[in-house]
């Protein structure tokens, strides 16, 4: 496992060869944020009790397809050629075998990453070819201060335009409190069991304790970078800024975890090239 440190956190990011055994068809497999300990906060206690993200399995047994931390992932929109059956390359993982429920989707070959580190930044890049697809796909994960900052950068350089699909899955521990978060722009949603709005304007739990997860589509009116203030059970209060509009934007959570997925759709021609990332603010 790799770390970014300073004096206010360190970062856990996965090693995609050391932790294969993490790895699965789901997340991206480069720049795979494990962790943030904070520093300031936990003087004194042991790095277990400094986390700040969670999982929907954590601090139980880790299960790949479920995962922890701040993964993100391009895999529900992989690149199958007709007539190849089901075998199709997933952006970020590598060569697959796609099952009719992706859940058992399985990892025939890894893409392999070149990894640089430098200046409190760690670069991942792979290049991955599939029939008239070929890509070359930086991962970027930095710390300055108390952001951690989440690059992603995909070149395409084969002769088929590639439908991109991607999400990131940060999954924060649940609060004692009700309120989960607030975003920079107008959002609704319809009648449901798991979630409510409060009259200050943040997304809220409702009948907790949660007999089982809850999944939500937020109908949002963002026409710019999305901003999120999301309230955390040690620091009060942290927040995310995106560098993008989301094109859907489901929320998720269960007893032990809350997650947001802000969806970025792109057709990314030939020759073309799409950029974007996510601060997270801690």
């Amino acid at each position: 496992m790799f770390t970014l440190s300073n004096s206010f956190l360190t970062v856990e990011i996965l090693d995609p060869v050391v932790d294969v055994a993490h790895m699965g068809a789901r997340y991206c497999t480069g720049g795979y944020i494990f962790q943030v300990h904070d520093h300031a906060h936990y003087q004194g206690h042991t790095h277990e009790h400094s986390s700040l993200l969670s999982g929907p399995t954590y601090p139980g047994p880790f299960q790949t397809f479920h995962g922890q931390g701040i993964p993100d992932a391009f895999n529900l929109n992989p690149l199958r050629a007709v007539g190849a059956g089901n075998e199709a390359l997933i952006i970020g993982v590598g060569l697959c075998e796609l099952n009719p429920d992706y859940t058992k989707n399985a990892v025939k070959s890894f893409c392999e990453w070149q990894i640089e580190s430098s200046n409190n930044t760690l670069t991942f890049c792979t290049t991955q070819r599939h029939h008239d697809w070929a890509l070359n796909l930086t991962r970027t994960v930095s710390l300055m201060g108390r952001t951690v900052r989440s690059h992603t950068l995909l070149q395409n350089i084969g002769t088929a335009a590639i439908p991109m699909r991607w999400f990131p899955h940060p999954f924060y521990p649940q609060t004692a409190t009700n309120e989960l978060i607030k975003l920079n722009c107008d959002v609704t949603f319809a009648e449901n069991a798991g979630y409510e709005m409060n009259a200050n304007g943040f997304i809220c739990r409702k009948s907790w304790p949660w007999p089982r997860d809850y999944y939500l589509a937020l109908d949002h009116h963002a026409q710019a970078n999305l901003v999120i203030q999301q309230r955390h059970p040690a620091l009060g209060l942290i927040s995310a800024t995106l560098s993008y509009a989301p094109d859907f934007f489901p929320i998720w959570g269960n007893q032990a975890t809350f997650s947001w997925e802000p969806f970025l759709e792109r057709m990314v021609a030939p020759g073309q090239s799409y950029a974007w990332h996510i601060d997270y603010d801690f």
